[in-house]
């Protein structure tokens, strides 16, 4: 059973910081992609960054974020990461961990969010002054 159970969510203001991080358990196969999902008020789901299992160094970030968010991944210790700088209040959103587990997520597929088939619960990020 894959589960993906995300934390540090909360507030901050626009210019500050936030970190989330995912608990990553149960795939005993591996993950072929993993990521981090976005859905802003009245929007739909996007995937805003993802990494590819293999080539963890050629990570995915959608435009509105790149250049200011950072995802990683400690294999040792089965978590994932996003390492949020200089927020805008257009970030605010519910943020899910992601993963994509026997699917056929690739390198240029990583912001295909039908080929993720494990979601988190999500967690809330507020910007606002």
């Amino acid at each position: 059973q894959v589960r993906l159970v995300e934390s540090g969510g909360g507030s901050a203001q626009p210019g500050g910081s936030l970190k989330l991080s995912c608990a990553l358990a149960g795939a005993d196969q591996g993950y072929k992609c993993l990521g981090w999902a976005r859905q802003a008020p009245g929007q739909e789901r996007e995937v805003i960054a993802s990494i590819f299992g293999t080539s963890p160094d050629l990570p995915y970030y959608t435009d509105s974020v790149n250049g200011r968010f950072t995802i990683s991944r400690d294999s040792d210790r089965n978590t994932l990461t996003l390492e949020m700088n200089s927020l805008k209040p257009e970030d605010t959103g519910t943020y899910f961990c992601v993963a994509a587990v026997g699917t056929r997520c690739s390198i240029a597929t990583l912001n295909h969010k039908s080929l993720y088939n494990y979601w988190g619960q999500g967690t809330q990020v507020t910007v606002s002054s």
